[in-house]
């Protein structure tokens, strides 16, 4: 199986360190329309665009919009498959299953939505909506998705929960294909969800007898339909050595720890109870999700030998990031493309 490549759009305006001397902070519309549409023409198969609303890093920062760009780059670009990060609090599921199926119109069925529970509480809890407790929000996501699920199918949607009352709903247009869903999250509320509403795991980067635990569970759970397809996240050091890699690696470590301050209140905004961050606490690494943790570090022919070692494992797709963003991107295509294409 060809692995596929995605990067991650630069909705905060840098993946690695803040304060990196080619890397500025800017996640500005420009610099992401450039660098998708860029992307695209260089052959990756997706983009990730995270969500949120105020970047987390700090309020006086810039935060790109994630279903305004969407749906701009989804007319912009040709090949490439645009997943759009969504927080199911922020929006209600008869409006945003409306939105996708547009996009996914708009994009000539290259669209995907990515869900995510949510785990920075000042972004909800200042906007006056309150961040419920950690499996009250899986419960939630549960039955937002599964409205969301059903008007992407084009049914005739009535739901009577806890959460969501929807009668005799139905949309047209609606996209074809549906667009994929993918999820994030890897506690168990998460991992149920994912068994029973995902067409695409999202697992954050991690040692591999890590992962290798996760997909065993998630593919033993009961599931109706085609079984789950797993992704992964991880922030890529490639190099001509290993040696000329690490000393890459050790660099952007010492500029993190001139920046530690801003993670360190994130840290402090995020629900205690999230899983993903109970993990980077265990797995040191450079980015986020994981980032450097999934050991794409080395020479061109060791980050090849990881990514043949994690399809192995079954992963299919790898959502990438880089800095310097654009200058290591077109690195990676020119370097790592050839060994699988």
């Amino acid at each position: 199986m060809r692995p596929k490549f995605g990067v991650w759009a630069l909705v905060y305006g840098s993946w690695g360190p803040f304060d990196h001397p080619e890397d500025p902070v800017d996640a500005s519309w420009e610099r992401n329309r450039d660098l998708i549409v860029e992307a695209d023409k260089l052959g990756f198969d997706s983009t990730l665009i995270a969500q949120h609303v105020v970047n987390p890093f700090g309020d006086e920062l810039d935060q790109l919009e994630t279903w305004t760009a969407a749906a701009a780059l989804a007319a912009l670009t040709e090949r490439i498959e645009i997943i759009a990060a969504i927080k199911p609090y922020l929006v209600h599921p008869v409006v945003l299953a409306k939105q996708a199926s547009q996009i996914g119109q708009i994009s000539g069925g290259r669209f995907g939505l990515n869900l995510v529970n949510a785990w920075f509480k000042p972004e909800l809890e200042r906007a006056g909506i309150a961040f419920a407790e950690h499996d009250e929000r899986y419960a939630y996501g549960r039955e937002w998705i599964t409205v969301v699920r059903e008007l992407l199918e084009g049914k005739r949607t009535s739901f009577d929960g806890k959460y969501f009352q929807v009668e005799d709903y139905q949309l047209r247009p609606v996209a074809d294909p549906r667009p994929t869903i993918y999820v994030g999250g890897e506690s168990d509320p998460a991992r149920a969800l994912v068994a029973d509403k995902a067409d695409l795991w999202f697992i954050n980067g991690q040692p591999r007898e890590e992962v290798a635990r996760l997909i065993k569970d998630v593919a033993a759970r009961p599931r109706d339909g085609d079984p789950v397809r797993f992704g992964l996240s991880g922030f890529v050091i490639a190099r001509e050595t290993d040696e000329e890699a690490e000393a890459e690696l050790a660099s952007l470590w010492e500029l993190a720890e001139a920046g530690k301050a801003r993670w360190e209140s994130l840290v402090a905004n995020a629900d205690p109870k999230a899983v993903m961050f109970q993990t980077f606490a265990k797995y040191p690494h450079i980015g986020t999700n994981g980032g450097t943790a999934a050991g794409l570090v080395g020479s061109y022919e060791t980050v090849e030998r990881r990514i043949r070692e994690w399809v192995e494992l079954g992963i299919e797709t790898f959502l990438l990031q880089f800095q310097p963003f654009e200058h290591e991107m077109r690195r990676f295509a020119e370097h790592i493309f050839p060994r699988f294409r």
